[in-house]
């Protein structure tokens, strides 16, 4: 119950948020990380220092699960925007791409709704196969298993061998989900614009790379406030 009552104020708030106007658009910018490799990390930073939303694969899922949550989501979004993201998704689904289940059918909606509002990240769940390239910036972020095992052995203070069957473990639900549900490989780096191995940069260089990606985008606009009629007197 508490944690139902805790995403509804988090969509209530994100909703109104939303009902103001921006003077920036950034197309969304969805994340796909290898387990331990820092992508959650990533894109918390990048949240706060773009000055954006943050939705994590968590968030994203509670949304879609709930008919009632996500219906209060839909309303919001743009129509003219969404046209694009809708006749996108269903061409997937139209050749058959998407594993068909109420779930999916809510999370296509979510991501649709949150993708034409931009301005936000999104943290896993397949969003980067949900919306079209013209719409939002996708990164992948990598790391060799063995740093990755490091990492999360020094998060949750557990052995090599308990962090590497977590890592293993995880990363075969992610490959299985996106298999399903978008037959497709999560791998391959040819589903994203920028792939960014933290092995070999730290994550204030990643997010300096990410950030140059967002910044020197063409979908990256900045609007002109909108004119307010006079009021009668």
């Amino acid at each position: 119950m508490e944690k139902n009552s805790s995403i509804e104020k988090f969509i209530k708030e994100q909703i109104e948020k939303w009902e103001k106007q921006t003077q920036t658009h950034i197309p969304v910018i969805t994340i796909s990380s290898e387990p331990g490799s820092g992508g959650r990390v990533i894109a918390r930073g990048l949240a706060k220092r773009l000055g954006i939303d943050l939705f994590d694969r968590d968030i994203v899922k509670e949304i879609a699960e709930s008919a009632h949550i996500s219906g209060a989501v839909i309303e919001t979004m743009e129509k003219d925007r969404l046209s694009g993201i809708k006749d996108f998704i269903s061409s997937l689904v139209n050749d058959r791409y998407l594993w068909p289940g109420v779930y999916l059918d809510h999370l296509m909606k979510v991501v649709a709704a949150i993708a034409s509002h931009g301005n936000a990240v999104i943290v896993g769940r397949g969003a980067n196969f949900l919306i079209p390239a013209e719409d939002r910036l996708s990164v992948r972020v990598i790391a060799p298993l063995e740093v990755r095992v490091k990492n999360v052995a020094k998060e949750f203070g557990v052995t090599r061998e308990e962090a590497k069957r977590r890592v293993i473990n995880r990363e075969n639900r992610r490959s299985a989900f996106i298999r399903q549900s978008f037959n497709a490989d999560v791998a391959d780096p040819r589903n994203y614009d920028l792939v960014v191995n933290t092995q070999k940069i730290d994550i204030d260089a990643s997010l300096g790379a990410v950030i140059g990606m967002v910044v020197g985008s063409k979908d990256t606009v900045v609007k002109k406030p909108a004119a307010t009629k006079a009021k009668k007197k």
